[in-house]
């Protein structure tokens, strides 16, 4: 029998004992104080986050995908990272992927009961093809959802690396992963609500590993996501600033080349910079995998 009652994440915050007697400012300052140590755990787990992007690198060169899964607020919020890759990187739908207990409804209406589903956990991600390629993160603030457990066991099985996302120390679900991030951020204001400093937590983290991934693949050049999808205006002009950033033409000529790539920052970059024509510029960015820095560098290799 589960003592769920011992874990941290469902212990009495001594400095919240009165909540319902605060006043609002009380409460507030309250939630302040508190958010203020969630960077602190997150630093003492900085390990594991490093170890597990080095595996989501070699992922991503492998041809595999990120997969993040979970169930209630755990899974939104792998459900949130991964839907902003595709904006922001330019990113396959297939690359960075996550996986709702209870599906798609489930992230705008609780589905009773889908967490407590082990073998479903397993079969959702058998739906996605895991193989040996990828990554699989597990994430539960509690560390024991049954859904998740069930997921890392398949995982194993195909030969992923696994991962798991807790907020306990000794998590049940640690014991079915390779790499273990459990980041302690203590009892909650209110007892056993984990949508709030666990799940800022996860959120950090997760936000950690998929922009330093996508970092050491290639698709930010000095500090800009020289690959997102200039999907609407805003993006479209943000595209147009960043090339005169970094490469000080004009507005007008930024626009100009631009059209020319479709919108593609990264290879109206590397033209601008080379002073060579599209197909060079393409075939540059290509044996450089994809690195703007060195693609500048091959092109001043070839010029020497």
């Amino acid at each position: 029998m589960e003592k769920i009652s011992l874990l941290t994440t469902e212990e009495f915050n001594p400095n919240s004992h009165h909540l319902d007697e605060m006043s609002l400012n009380e409460i507030l300052h309250l939630m302040n104080e508190e958010d203020q140590t969630i960077a602190k755990a997150v630093q003492i787990v900085i390990p594991q986050i490093e170890e597990t992007i080095e595996k989501v690198v070699k992922a991503f060169k492998n041809g595999g995908s990120l997969i993040y899964i979970g169930a209630g607020t755990s899974g939104r919020i792998g459900v949130l990272d991964a839907v902003e890759c595709p904006p922001t990187f330019s990113t396959s739908p297939e690359m960075v992927k996550a996986v709702l207990a209870g599906g798609e409804r489930a992230m705008f209406t609780a589905v009773e009961g889908a967490e407590d589903d082990e073998l479903l956990g397993g079969k959702d991600l058998q739906n996605l093809n895991v193989n040996a390629n990828d990554v699989v993160i597990g994430i539960a603030a509690s560390g024991r959802t049954p859904y998740v457990k069930g997921a890392l066991i398949f995982a194993n099985s195909c030969g992923a690396t696994t991962v798991s996302l807790s907020s306990n120390k000794n998590s049940a679900i640690s014991e079915f992963a390779t790499i273990n991030i459990e980041v302690v951020t203590g009892p909650e204001i209110l007892t056993g609500s984990t949508r709030l400093r666990a799940a800022t937590a996860h959120k950090m983290i997760l936000n950690m590993i998929s922009t330093a991934s996508m970092i050491k693949t290639g698709k930010v050049y000095k500090n800009l996501m020289v690959d997102l999808n200039a999907s609407n205006f805003k993006l479209r002009e943000r595209a147009k600033k960043m090339v005169c950033d970094i490469t000080d033409v004009p507005y007008e000529e930024a626009e100009k080349i631009l059209e020319e790539t479709a919108y593609d920052v990264k290879l109206a970059v590397v033209m601008i910079l080379t002073n060579v024509d599209k197909s060079h510029a393409t075939d540059l960015i290509s044996k450089s995998k994809g690195f703007v820095r060195e693609a500048v560098k091959l092109a001043t290799l070839k010029e020497g």
